[in-house]
């Protein structure tokens, strides 16, 4: 018995692309569907670029975590990495606002910067605060 499919009288070797169309489809739109869900963001507030300065006799309580080659030092005070997180936290238990900013020298690695802040975070620091190269009295 043989099998015929019209008139030619013969059988085809040819590819339904039909249903891998409809297959391709079907999964480019759960990767569409999907692709929101995996970005992960990082919020950032920049800062002003026309900063407003402060006159010279002007008192700040702004607390700037040094990192250098030589070790960690708060507002010019050195501090080992052992009691750096105690003295932040003795610093910053009383305070209202508990901000700081992490200023990392070019020599540093960025995983000792990073690992400064983690300690910050640790020590009960909400924010943390990176002030841009370029700002008057950053070091270049």
């Amino acid at each position: 018995m043989a099998f015929s499919s019209g008139g030619s009288g013969g059988l085809t070797n040819e590819i339904n692309v039909t249903p891998m169309i409809d297959v391709l489809l079907v999964l480019l739109i759960i990767f569409m569907a999907a692709l929101p869900t995996m970005r992960k963001t990082v919020d950032v507030q920049l800062p002003d670029p026309n900063p407003a300065m402060a006159p010279p006799g002007a008192q700040s309580n702004q607390i700037v975590l040094e990192v250098s080659p030589t070790g960690y030092s708060i507002n010019s005070e050195k501090v080992d990495e052992d009691h750096l997180a105690s003295r932040l936290k003795e610093i910053y238990d009383p305070r209202p606002e508990k901000i700081i900013f992490v200023k990392g020298s070019p020599d540093v690695k960025y995983e000792r910067v990073v690992h400064a802040m983690d300690i910050s975070r640790g020590s009960g620091v909400k924010v943390i605060g990176v002030p841009p190269k370029d700002t008057p009295g950053a070091t270049k």
